[in-house]
């Protein structure tokens, strides 16, 4: 690649004296790629991947030496880590320094797909908090719910919804996250034909994008509760001029996230009222173009009646839940059409509310379809974090494990020594998927809509 940036862009960003210009270049011309994964917390495997280091402003967080076929990993597919640019892991030092996983809160994705940031969310909150991930795109709304099985946890909501939808849930989350879409700059060194979409006139229609997003949700933070708005931009435009219009707009304050000098992050503030950003260039930092800010709400704002909701007892009985849910007395549950759906117990009421005012992709963990006497598991169960640990499994070899992604017929002789009924299949102690075993044969149920066509 030659002097390909937008000049524009270039004699923006030199405004700001901080701003090394050759380094900037270079580093989209030169610039090593990186690849990162996040491990998912609760389902630790000794991964093989050639790791290369840790993501410092993130626990979780790796990079790697090179970029693998993730495709041919079956711990990818079991949600075991998520690959995710570094740069946007640092929302999770944010979430330590707010301490939102001390006590369980509500929170909410508003642009969510394809779910990095959700299940970086998960990861951190408190077992016991409702996450609502939403995306307005049908299309990509199937792609989140697909990760957020994956991570396998059982206090997300997955919503399709317009941030719009949001007006009707007022003072009901405690923490609200807008990844906002925005012209895209800070994604060049990974996507170079981005290059060529980039103009001024995009930045400004981005940014009465994103004005229009936060004010359609506003109204749902809580009193005192923390918007993190974030985009891969380098324009002024679409960050730090978003914040002051924030803080001009609604009543908040910003709030201030302690870095380290040697993790390359830029700490900027807005011209009008000060407001602390975070900028990441890939010069300085160790990931891509990310820019985040923290924003507290100070006014007070009305609160969604919890108390007004009614709840149904549920058609099918506890009993059902026993032998395939861990601890099913810690899960309240409901059934859809058929299908039985289970959610921490104290969550009953919020996933009601949302339940009545969003228009729903997934809530909880779908263990199975009831039919009246028997379940039929679910693959959601089967990366389920909660699923019983006295399930009869089978472990597989990776040639194995890869044919079952395929959906294609295992060998009879590897459940020898199963009975009859369901059984998990397993890839290094976990679980990817549900087989039948049917004396002479082996029906693999891996879903089709995820099946890996070539390996």
């Amino acid at each position: 690649m030659s002097n390909f940036l937008p000049n524009a862009l270039i004699k923006r960003l030199g405004t700001n004296p901080k701003f090394d210009q050759e380094a900037f270049i270079a580093a989209h011309r030169d610039g090593e790629k990186l690849t990162s994964i996040r491990l998912n917390p609760n389902k630790e495997v000794k991964l093989s991947l050639p790791l290369a280091g840790q993501v410092p402003w993130c626990s979780y967080g790796y990079y790697l030496e090179e970029r693998p076929q993730f495709t041919l990993d079956p711990l990818f597919h079991a949600g075991c880590y998520y690959v995710q640019e570094a740069s946007s892991m640092f929302i999770g030092h944010i979430l330590n320094h707010l301490k939102v996983g001390d006590s369980p809160i509500r929170a909410l994705d508003v642009c969510a797909a394809p779910g990095g940031k959700s299940t970086l969310l998960n990861s951190y909150l408190d077992g016991q908090s409702l996450l609502v991930a939403n995306e307005i795109i049908k299309s990509r709304s199937v792609v989140l719910q697909e990760n957020m099985i994956r991570w396998g946890a059982a206090n997300v909501v997955v919503s399709n919804n317009d941030p719009s939808a949001f007006r009707r849930l007022p003072g009901f989350f405690d923490l609200v996250l807008v990844d906002a879409p925005c012209s895209g700059s800070g994604m060049f060194r990974k996507d170079e034909d981005s290059i060529d979409e980039w103009s001024e006139a995009n930045v400004k229609l981005c940014s009465e994008r994103q004005q229009r997003i936060l004010s359609e949700i506003m109204g749902s933070i809580s009193t005192n509760g923390y918007l993190l708005y974030s985009t891969c931009s380098y324009s002024a435009e679409e960050n730090e001029q978003i914040l002051d219009w924030l803080i001009d707009t609604y009543e908040l304050k910003s709030v201030d996230i302690p870095i380290e000098e040697q993790w390359g992050i830029e700490r900027t503030t807005s011209d009008v009222h000060g407001a602390h950003g975070y900028r990441f260039y890939p010069h300085k930092a160790q990931g891509e173009g990310f820019f985040i800010g923290v924003l507290q709400m100070s006014g007070i704002n009305p609160s969604f009646p919890l108390k007004k909701l009614k709840t149904e007892k549920a058609p099918v009985s506890r009993d059902a839940l026993k032998g395939w849910v861990q601890d099913p007395d810690q899960f309240g549950y409901f059934v859809h059409n058929d299908n039985i759906h289970i959610f921490p117990k104290s969550l009953e009421l919020p996933i009601k509310a949302v339940q009545q005012v969003l228009y729903l992709k997934n809530a909880g963990t779908m263990i199975g379809k009831w039919l009246g006497r028997e379940l039929i598991p679910s693959h959601d169960l089967a990366l389920s974090i909660h699923q019983d640990s006295d399930i009869r499994s089978v472990e597989l070899e990776l040639d194995d494990a890869q044919n079952f992604l395929r959906k294609e017929p295992l060998p009879v002789e590897l459940f020898a020594d199963v009975k009859k009924g369901w059984c998990l299949v397993t890839f290094q102690g976990v679980s990817i998927g549900w087989v039948k075993v049917l004396g002479n044969r082996v029906n693999n149920y891996y879903p089709k809509e995820v099946r890996i066509a070539n390996l």
